[in-house]
This record gives C-alpha cells, sequence and structure tokens, in this order.
C-alpha cells in the first residue's frame, strides 16, 4: 500500500474542493446576502486542512496500484462529505445541526438528493446553490468512477465496460491515462448541463433556476431550489425539458462520448444495455399513464405528469411534480421497485444498474434452456458476445451483497423506530441514491431520528461506491501483504 500517494491524492483533493466553496460566495454578493463568512471560512479550513496532507508527501510519485484505487475511491466521498458540511453546519440560516449538515453533504455528493432541509423558498441563494453545486460536482466524480476507474476494479461486473470506456483499461493500476479519460468525460458533462441549463433558462425559468436545476438533473441528483421541486413551475415545457435531459443522463457516458466523437448515434443503437434500458423506461412510464388514467386520479396532464414521474424516480433523479406517495394502487410501490433498476452503468444514475438485470434476466433464460438441454454449453450474451462466467458470478455477487445489505439496513431503521413502509422506503431512498421515499420521509428526512439518518448515510455511501468498494476495504484480506 503505498500510504504517500494515497495521502498526497486526498490533499490535492481536498485543496482543489475547497476552492469549490468560494463560487457562492459571488451569488451572496450579487444577491446581497451578506452571508459570505461560512463559506469563506469552510474554504481556508478546507484548503488548509489539504495543504497540512498534501506537503510531506508532495514529491511522491503518481504510480497508484488496484489496492490504493479502492481506498482513494472511498475517501473521495467520504472525506470530501464531511469537509463539504461545513458551510451548511456554521450558516445561520438553515440552522443545522452536525448530522444533519453532514447528511445534506453526503446526499449532495452522492446524488442522492434526500434531504432534511424545509423552506428551501426562504433559503439564501448562495446556500441553495451551494447544495446544487455539490450535486453537481458529485455527478462528475461519479461518472469518472464508473467509467473510468471501476471497470479496472472489477466491481460487480463493471469490467464489462473494460472495452468501451475511452480511457485506461489495465487491471494492475491507476494509470495517468485517466487523466484523458476525465477531461473527454468533462467536456461531455459540461455540454450536457450547458444545454440543459440553456433548454430550462428558454422554458421560463429564472437564470439562476436554470442552472441549479441544470446541475442536479444532468448529475440526476434531485435538489431543488424550492419545496415544490419541478412542481413549482408548473409548466409542462420544463417538465419535458427535464424528462429528457434525465433520459440522456441515466444512459451511459461512454456511448455520449463515441456519440459527440463519431458524430453518429450507431453505438446508441447497438448496445444492448441502452436499448433495455430504453424498454424498462417505456413500460414504467406506461403502466403509470393507464393507472392515473383508469382511476381519473389526475387532470388532463396526467400523461406528461406520470411520464415525468417515472422518468425521474426510475433513474433515481427524484424530481416531482406532484406527490407520488398519494397516488392510486401500486404506482408508488411500482416506482420505488423500479429505482433498484435505476440507470446504466456509467451514468450518474443510481440502483443496480440495467446492466446487471439484463445479465440476471439472460442467465434466468439460460437455466430454463438448460432445464430442456441439461448437456448443452449455453453462453451468456449480450448482442453476438458471451459473457465469461467471471463478470456473471460478479453480478450475482453484487445482487447478493445488495439485498442482504438492504434487508440488515432495514431492520436498523426499524430499531431506530421507523414503521416499515418508511423503514423499506427510507433504505431504498438512499441504497438507491433516489432521494424521495413513502411513509413519513415522502417530503424528506428531517424527523428521522439522529441514527436513522447516520443509517442512511452509510446507505447513501454504499450505493454511491457499488456496495463492494467499501465493503473491500473491511476485509482482511484487503490488509494482507
Amino acid at each position: 500500500m503505498k500510504w504517500s500517494v494515497i495521502q498526497r491524492i486526498v490533499g490535492l483533493l481536498l485543496m482543489m474542493f475547497s476552492i469549490t466553496m468560494l463560487t457562492p460566495v459571488i451569488f451572496s454578493v450579487i444577491y446581497n446576502e451578506n452571508n459570505w463568512a461560512p463559506f469563506l471560512i469552510s474554504f481556508l479550513i478546507t484548503f488548509f486542512s489539504g495543504l497540512l496532507i498534501w506537503l510531506p508527501t508532495r514529491q511522491s510519485g503518481n504510480d497508484l496500484r488496484l489496492r490504493d484505487g479502492f481506498i482513494v475511491v472511498a475517501l473521495f466521498w467520504v472525506v470530501l462529505g464531511i469537509f463539504g458540511a461545513a458551510p451548511l453546519y456554521l450558516a445561520s440560516l438553515p440552522v443545522m445541526s452536525l448530522t444533519d449538515a453532514i447528511f445534506e453533504s453526503i446526499s449532495g455528493l452522492t446524488t442522492t438528493g434526500a434531504t432534511v432541509i424545509s423552506g428551501l423558498d426562504l433559503l439564501p441563494k448562495s446556500i441553495l446553490f451551494y447544495r446544487q453545486q455539490l450535486q453537481w460536482l458529485g455527478g462528475m466524480g461519479i461518472i469518472v468512477l464508473a467509467v473510468a476507474v471501476l471497470p479496472m476494479l472489477g466491481v460487480g461486473g463493471m469490467q464489462l465496460y473494460r472495452a468501451e470506456a475511452p480511457g485506461p483499461i489495465k487491471d494492475n493500476k491507476l494509470t495517468p491515462r485517466i487523466t484523458e479519460t476525465a477531461k473527454a468525460l468533462w467536456y461531455v458533462y459540461l455540454t450536457l448541463t450547458i444545454l440543459c441549463s440553456a433548454s430550462y433558462y428558454f422554458a421560463g425559468m429564472n437564470f439562476f433556476d436554470a442552472l441549479s436545476h441544470a446541475f442536479s438533473t444532468i448529475a440526476i441528483g434531485g435538489f431543488s431550489t424550492h419545496d415544490q421541486s419541478i412542481g413549482y413551475f408548473n409548466s409542462s415545457k420544463i417538465d419535458l425539458i427535464a424528462i429528457f435531459f434525465m433520459f440522456i443522463a441515466g444512459a451511459n457516458f461512454s456511448l455520449h462520448f463515441f456519440s459527440w466523437r463519431n458524430k453518429s448515434l450507431t453505438h446508441y443503437l447497438n448496445d444492448q444495455e441502452f436499448k433495455a434500458y430504453t424498454k424498462i423506461l417505456l413500460a414504467i412510464s406506461v403502466f403509470v399513464i393507464l393507472t392515473l388514467f383508469f382511476s381519473n386520479f389526475l387532470d388532463n396532464n396526467f400523461i406528461i405528469t406520470g411520464l415525468f414521474q417515472a422518468v425521474s424516480i426510475t433513474t433515481t433523479t427524484g424530481f416531482t411534480t406532484s406527490e407520488f406517495a398519494s397516488w392510486p394502487g401500486a404506482i408508488p410501490v411500482v416506482l420505488i421497485l423500479a429505482s433498484f433498476i435505476g440507470g446504466s452503468a456509467g451514468s450518474t444514475a443510481g440502483g443496480i444498474k440495467v446492466i446487471r438485470f439484463l445479465l440476471i434476466y439472460k442467465q434466468g433464460v439460460r437455466e430454463i434452456q438448460r432445464l430442456v438441454h441439461p448437456n448443452a454449453e449455453i453462453p451468456v450474451k449480450l448482442g453476438n458476445n458471451a459473457i465469461s462466467y467471471r463478470v456473471v458470478d460478479a453480478v450475482w455477487g453484487f445482487f447478493s451483497i445488495y439485498f442482504i445489505i438492504f434487508a440488515l439496513m432495514m431492520i436498523a431503521m426499524m430499531m431506530a423506530g421507523l414503521d416499515q413502509v418508511t423503514a423499506f422506503s427510507a433504505v431504498a431512498a438512499t441504497l438507491n441514491n433516489l432521494g424521495p421515499g413513502l411513509g413519513e420521509v415522502a417530503n424528506g428526512f428531517m424527523l428521522m431520528p439522529a441514527i436513522a439518518k447516520w443509517i442512511a448515510i452509510i446507505g447513501m455511501l454504499l450505493g454511491r461506491l457499488e456496495i463492494f468498494t467499501l465493503l473491500v476495504l473491511f476485509t482482511p484480506t484487503f490488509w494482507r501483504h
């Protein structure tokens, strides 16, 4: 383990992250809010902490090995999440405990979108922007993690994209080519954010709301500057724009990169996961719309409303235009269950990911065929490509651990005093990086006891780090030389 290299990278991350705490100061000045002090103090604390960590190891090399990569990836969200809570904790409005500040910060950086803050419409613009910025920065980190790092670490079948990711493909160490990958992904991510922001603006949002909601849309975060979320604007145009960009952000960013580079849609049309992702969203949307129609629950806008909520929850964005928890029939449960699928691998979406469900489905089909032909060698295929048994085993392992973790967290939530529906949806909302839930967490996590919030924080980190990336650090095998 090269601790000096790890320490150097963490120090650099903190110093870089500290600079982002100065951005809200601009909004504080523009809107004459005079609340820049918490951000300036947080900047100084974070910057000099990073400097103290970095200085002793500034001469260390860049040769980061596989096991070092796991530690750096875990520390990225844990350390930045803790330091990111500083402005929220120090601010005079909203008044937040340390637990609530860390919860909100981790929720932002992991793009979960669960919140413990109410009265968003009354908060300073600087605080509102800082929350949105946390999600946007976290979303960029997720893309680099999912496309450039996790395929090399071999986490739960993510190595499927080793051949397609526009970057490093070695297994034994993280190479400088990650810089090239990150740069390419950054261009795509930034371009989509600008397009989304401009679309919101021309559809009727003011500049602040357009930029803020573009940040959380492309990051699939779900934070809003209003308590009513996207429903505040009461605009079909804005709803349709959000649907489009949520769909785009839920797809694999490798596909966006290849499409942009080759100026062709061929990669989308040939990608098995993208086709499955589109079909799943379509099926859930049709179910929701038809259920709303036959129940006469909504007005003439039920098609857009149903489509919006289906895409938002399935992609784990978490925006709302209506209180879907009170919708009729099985809709609320179906939507929460859909969040377990989530978006594509290599996207900012949460959940288990479409590619894993697709592989499990294909293996199920294979097992049925084996009942008829018990001695046949029937490979699991994606398109014309046979998938190795190692990848399929990794996916099964991921499924098993995911649902064991889910069950344990749900039991822990119930022991903390939550009822069954609230406990189930609270774990689903955090472990799937979704945000909104059912029961007492339908409108936020502010009423939950502190111990339940810490369980939720662990769930958000586990979900964002693809379970294995964090759990491997607690195994004796990882620490053996």
